[in-house]
């Protein structure tokens, strides 16, 4: 059905504030929700949302949360009616970022939070321009309001993430992929190969954004989810 509820799944460190003008917009004539990313791995979180959603929905997800919808995806597929995924990767972690993350839990576990969390998503995987500052200061309170316990959790789901490629090529699942043009962390050019390697996916480049794009340009990502859900859905 066109009007199956929403499930938001958001970044890693985000709350329910990084999709704050879509939840406002689409929850006049729609049924959304915000589901918190608990658990150790992936598989984990994503058996979590399964066990709270409702039998048929539509999912929203922002890069860790984008993880976590594929893997929702592979599991039940056909309980996903529509999927769309916000500067994300399919791919698993590289070695060279899984030692990165060691040295910033242990940092993050010792009251530097603040500290990591500009090294998880820093200045330049932003959209330059005055509205920056107030983008990363809502990070760093999203960040805090979950507490170095989340980030270590959800840095180690990261680290031990599948590769999803299968996954999204198989899949009959209609998919609006959208991606910040500053992202730097989940680039343009692998949402446009995602774009191809999927059957029933549209991509939209994001102007004015980077990596946290829900929260630098809402309107924008509001419209792109609105004709989303609003188009009809693909016969089975």
């Amino acid at each position: 059905m066109q009007d199956d509820p929403v499930i938001f799944l958001p970044g890693m460190m985000c709350d329910a504030r990084l999709f704050w003008h879509p939840l406002q917009e689409l929850s006049a004539d729609r049924s959304v929700s915000v589901a918190r990313l608990r658990g150790a791995s992936i598989e984990e979180m994503s058996a979590r949302v399964l066990a709270e959603a409702p039998p048929r929905f539509a999912l929203v997800g922002h890069w860790l949360g984008g993880v976590v919808a594929m893997d929702v995806l592979r599991r039940a597929p056909e309980r996903v009616s529509q999927i769309s995924l916000i500067d994300i990767s399919p791919l698993p972690e590289t070695p060279q970022m899984a030692g990165r993350r060691e040295p910033r839990m242990v940092r993050a576990r010792t009251g530097r939070l603040d500290e990591v969390m500009l090294e998880e998503i820093p200045p330049e995987t932003l959209a330059p321009g005055e509205n920056r500052p107030h983008v990363q200061a809502l990070m760093l309170e999203m960040a805090a309001a979950l507490g170095p316990d989340t980030f270590i959790e959800q840095s180690r789901a990261l680290m031990r993430r599948p590769d999803f490629q299968r996954t999204l090529r198989s899949t009959r699942t209609r998919a609006l992929l959208m991606c910040g043009e500053y992202d730097q962390i989940c680039p343009p050019r692998r949402h446009e190969f995602l774009a191809e390697l999927m059957p029933h996916a549209e991509y939209r480049l994001i102007l004015g954004a980077g990596h946290l794009s829900p929260l630098e340009q809402p309107e924008k990502i509001t419209q792109g989810l609105r004709d989303w859900l609003d188009a009809p859905l693909l016969l089975a």
